[in-house]
Parts: structure tokens; C-alpha cells; sequence
């Protein structure tokens, strides 16, 4: 009796943790005629896959320049590696400036960016001498900055706000800062943010008020008066791309938000990105 040829094995859904350089790529989201950390994965992924593109769905989506080291992904994947060979496989095709890490099994509607539930972007400015590497993923500041009053105009952006000032135009311009801080660990001063979504460029908007706070030009009395106005806080101004990290996305439909209730936090019409 002639032997039954094996079943193929049904594609299945994976969500991973992406870490990128930014320098060399013109944005996380595939664009046309350019490097893109997507078009990466997605090129990867398709040598595992019989020469079949399987779309690659980001958490985030980074603009050019911006470095990540928690960006969440998912994928869908027809082929027969478990999750430690997938990874293992990926990260053999990847170039050197992107690697995968925590490949596993995910639901099959399973989608990074409306499953998230927070994001937490962390801007590095390096407050010291020329330093080749660090000023790679970091902005050179050379004036000393005055890192307790950034800290203190901070506040004004955490709670939930109409972020018109700080972003690109959006039908849906709130948005909830969970936490904003400011800290100096030598010559370091990192700047992070947690919330719930972003507008277009609104860290790296905030970024650049901060930085004129921190400089003297800027006093933070004024950075309320900036939130309310809807027109571009400092005519736009927006610190380099190069200083900006995805670090972290949490998962998770429901968050608590700060006067205590719990409300939802899946919304698919929030769907800009920063940086």
C-alpha cells in the first residue's frame, strides 16, 4: 500500500521582539525604492517561506533614523521551523543591523499595534565631549542643560491631552502620557515617555521643548500655554531623529488610567506613530 504524503502543516501566527539600528533605514513601514527595517524583516522571512512574502505587522511604526530595541512584530509563517529555529533562521538572513528574539506562537488575530497598551520611547542626549559612538544613538548637547527644570516642565504633559502642538495633524489628536521623566546620569540626560499612542513626532516635538527649557531659552511656567495652543509648539521645532528608541511595547486591552478608572485602550483609529 503506497505511504500517504505527510499534511502540510498550517500556517501559524508568531509575535517577536525586533532590535534595529536606525541609522542606515528610512523608517520601520515598507516604502518603495528604500531600505525599511519591514521590508527587511518581511525579505527574511520570505526566504523561509518558499519564496512567498508574508506582511510583517509592526507595533510601531519608527521613522527614519530611530532606533528600537523593544519594537513588537507578528507574522504569520507557513512553514515547519518551531519557534527556536525561526528565530534562529531569521536572524541568519537578517543584516547586521537588525536581530529578532522571543519568537513565539501568538493568536491568530493578533495585531501589535492595536493589542498595545502602552509604548515607552526613551530620547538619550549626551551632555558631554565629542563621542563618535555615543553620538550615534545619542544627541551632542555641549551647553550644560538645566536637566531640574526640564524635569519640572515635564509634568505638564503627563495625564490626557489634545497633543495638537506636539504632532502632525490627526482627527484624533489625544492622547494619554502615563509618565515623563527626566534624568541625568553623568553626562547622559535621558528623556523617557509612556503612553498609550503617539502622534507623528510628538516625542521628539517634546524633546525639543524640553531641550529649550533646558538651555535657558525656554521657561517651563510656559510649556502649559504650549500644550493648549494647537499650533505647532516652537514652529515645529523637533530634536534629531538619532536620539529616539522604542524600548518597550506592553501588551494588554485594559489599563488603568490616572484618576483610577479602568477603560479600554484598543483603538484602531489610533494609529500613527511617533518619532
Amino acid at each position: 500500500m503506497p505511504e500517504r504524503a505527510p499534511r502540510p502543516r498550517a500556517a501559524r501566527r508568531y509575535r517577536a521582539t525586533v532590535e534595529y539600528d536606525g541609522t542606515e533605514f528610512a523608517g520601520f513601514q515598507a516604502q518603495p525604492g528604500v531600505r525599511t527595517v519591514q521590508g527587511e524583516l518581511e525579505a527574511a522571512l520570505a526566504r523561509l517561506s518558499g519564496g512567498i512574502r508574508q506582511p510583517v505587522d509592526g507595533a510601531g511604526r519608527t521613522d527614519a533614523g530611530v532606533h528600537a530595541t523593544g519594537q513588537v512584530i507578528a507574522f504569520t509563517y507557513p512553514g515547519r521551523l518551531d519557534a527556536a529555529a525561526l528565530t534562529e533562521g531569521l536572524n541568519g538572513l537578517l543584516p547586521q543591523d537588525v536581530a529578532v528574539r522571543d519568537v513565539r506562537p501568538a493568536t491568530t488575530r493578533f495585531h501589535p499595534r492595536y493589542a498595545a497598551r502602552y509604548r515607552e520611547y526613551r530620547y538619550t542626549i549626551w551632555n558631554g565631549p565629542r563621542s563618535p559612538l555615543r553620538e550615534r544613538t545619542a544627541l551632542r548637547v555641549r551647553s550644560t542643560l538645566d536637566v531640574a527644570a526640564m524635569a519640572r516642565a515635564a509634568t505638564a504633559f503627563e495625564g490626557r491631552h489634545d497633543f495638537s502642538a506636539f504632532g502632525g495633524a490627526d482627527p484624533r489628536p489625544e492622547r494619554t502620557v502615563h509618565r515623563l521623566r527626566v534624568r541625568r546620569t553623568g553626562s547622559v540626560v535621558t528623556i523617557d515617555v509612556r503612553a498609550d499612542a503617539f502622534l507623528r513626532g510628538m516625542v521628539r516635538r517634546i524633546v525639543a521643548v524640553l531641550l529649550a527649557v533646558g538651555m535657558g531659552k525656554l521657561d517651563a511656567a510656559a510649556v502649559p500655554e504650549l500644550l493648549a495652543d494647537r499650533r505647532p509648539a516652537l514652529d515645529g521645532a523637533a530634536a534629531p531623529a538619532h536620539g529616539l528608541c522604542l524600548r518597550r511595547v506592553v501588551m494588554g486591552r485594559r489599563t488603568r488610567s490616572l484618576d483610577g478608572t479602568t477603560t479600554s485602550t484598543h483603538d484602531s483609529r489610533a494609529g500613527h506613530e511617533e518619532a
